[in-house]
């Protein structure tokens, strides 16, 4: 009944209006404002600073900065084997497994399309049917830059709006298409193992996404934007560790990859954590050659 009651809630409330709102207070910068806010939400969730490049929660410009924080440059070593699919973030795994008759586990007895996750282009989906799919949930504690766990040039960028549910296992167990109906950034990637997919989802008081070639992300529209496309001049490449955006309060990511292309870990299960850098997969061998030729300057 408590489920249900918190589901209803979150039907009834003014997600989006809710989500600035607090998005407000978090860009914040008045000095005992951000200051109390920062240090309730640390004592709250037992948030570790010890591995914070700047780990004095005062010194922070406001609420985002707090939270958006770097660490220290030895604290998320990456795995540098050729073969290893590392973590982008740290977190927890909600679900990771095959993509079966082009569909992704959402939880137990529920599942969602790939191809409205990605936007509703079934050509855009197709390469990852029966490919392998893993979802990670960064919770409030957790680092929230997003990195990249394998090298990869941008193809496309794509704004997708949508509902901002709180994702968490309850909403995951009772709300439909949850992934699917949230507000979402779709990001494919060509990799040296084939395309890569990964979503950064939003939820509910997540004030916003970032990417570091773009920015913020919030089309002012209510409709699909494509934010980048490989037809541009400039190509956007992005090694593996390297940082590729961040959330503004926290969420959801979702990686997506082609058939035969890699095995999860064994470890990769629900509710195991995550951490950045550290192997989650493992690529099958580099047989797809799928990265484009850089553009001519002719």
């Amino acid at each position: 009944m408590k489920d249900k009651l918190f589901i209803l809630l979150q039907h009834l409330l003014p997600q989006h209006l809710l989500s600035r709102l607090v998005g407000m207070i978090a860009e914040c910068r008045i000095r005992w404002v951000k200051n109390t806010f920062i240090e309730v939400f640390r004592k709250h969730y037992k948030v570790d600073m010890s591995q914070a490049l700047e780990e004095d929660p005062r010194a922070y410009a406001n609420f985002n900065d707090f939270f958006t924080r770097a660490l220290k440059a030895d604290a998320r070593p990456i795995d540098e084997d050729a073969d290893a699919l590392v973590s982008p973030c740290d977190g927890a795994v909600s679900q990771a497994g095959p993509i079966q008759h082009g569909r992704l586990i959402q939880a137990k007895g529920r599942g969602y399309s790939l191809t409205t996750l990605l936007g509703g282009t079934p050509s855009r989906a197709e390469p990852f049917i029966n490919g392998r799919f893993a979802t990670l949930y960064l919770s409030p504690r957790d680092y929230h830059r997003v990195h990249m766990p394998v090298s990869g040039t941008l193809r496309e960028a794509i704004y997708i709006p949508g509902d901002l549910y709180s994702v968490n296992n309850t909403t995951a167990e009772g709300v439909d298409n949850l992934f699917a109906h949230n507000e979402r950034l779709v990001t494919i990637f060509d990799t040296e193992y084939g395309p890569m997919a990964m979503v950064l989802v939003g939820a509910m008081i997540v004030a916003g996404i970032e990417t570091v070639w773009g920015g913020q992300v919030a089309p002012a529209t209510r409709q699909p934007q494509t934010l980048y496309s490989r037809s541009e001049p400039a190509p956007i490449r992005l090694e593996k560790g390297q940082e590729m955006g961040r959330f503004h309060l926290g969420s959801t990511v979702i990686l997506a990859f082609g058939p035969e292309a890699l095995e999860w870990e064994e470890s990769l299960t629900h509710l195991s954590t995550v951490t950045l850098g550290r192997r989650i997969g493992t690529f099958k061998g580099a047989t797809f050659k799928s990265e484009p030729a850089a553009p001519s300057n002719s």
